[in-house]
């Protein structure tokens, strides 16, 4: 299930035949709703009118708005390969290393989306996953960025170097700065968990370790915040080149 006007709304653009069928407030008579209604009908799914204390019990005290839809989330990529070799132009992949919070990976999703990634990778165990909360927060791009998981992170950014892809990882220790760093060629950058960082180990599989000069008095940024500087300088150097 997922839920909110973004998250169903997209779902429908982006893969229609994966909506099974959408749940709408019956109370809801609004514009934003019947354009909802329309681009329901138009694709040739089913919609569903209920109240709003049964949307209230489907969500589970999710903010839905008014809107929830029951999705087919087996339609989505999940093999690297499968994404690695349709690409017209070097890679650009974001690793997060066990973000666990909801929220972030949603906003992760959105820089991803916004700058272009062509998919974000993530390890199976201790990471959120997709979920109706992800989904919204990433108002569609969980949809257009392939969120991929694996069991051994450090052998897939092992494989990813056998490829030529540059792995660089973040750390608020790192002695290069992100100012300095260059690499406009086909790139991996790897996140941390939020308060954690990098483990060890996909630390020690990094080619190269960065930080983004801080000027004030915190430590550290959320790694969505963090994300999306990353992947803007990655896609600044690309543009200069």
């Amino acid at each position: 299930m997922i839920y909110g006007f973004h998250a169903v709304t997209s779902r429908i653009r982006q893969n229609p035949n994966g909506v099974l069928e959408i749940y709408l407030q019956a109370q809801r008579q609004d514009p934003r709703m019947r354009d909802l209604i329309k681009l329901a009908e138009s694709n040739g799914v089913r919609v569903i009118s209920v109240d709003a204390k049964r949307l209230d019990g489907m969500a589970g005290g999710t903010r839905h708005q008014g809107v929830a839809a029951r999705v087919d989330a087996s339609r989505r990529v999940t093999h690297l390969e499968d994404v690695l070799e349709t690409l017209e132009e070097p890679p650009l992949l974001l690793v997060l290393d066990g973000v666990q919070d909801p929220h972030n990976l949603g906003a992760c999703l959105r820089s991803a989306d916004a700058f272009g990634v062509h998919a974000v990778i993530a390890p199976k165990d201790r990471a959120v996953g997709i979920n109706a909360t992800v989904e919204k927060v990433a108002c569609g791009a969980a949809e257009t960025v392939p969120y991929i998981t694996v069991t051994n992170l450090a052998r897939t950014l092992r494989e990813l170097k056998e490829r030529d892809i540059w792995v660089v990882g973040t750390a608020g220790e790192a002695t290069q700065d992100l100012n300095g760093f260059r690499h406009p060629g086909p790139l991996a950058l790897v996140l941390g968990a939020e308060g954690e960082g990098l483990r060890r180990l996909t630390r020690e599989t990094c080619d190269e370790l960065v930080r983004i000069p801080m000027l004030g008095s915190v430590e550290s940024l959320n790694v969505s915040v963090s994300a999306g500087i990353c992947l803007f300088e990655a896609r600044r150097q690309r543009a200069t080149v």
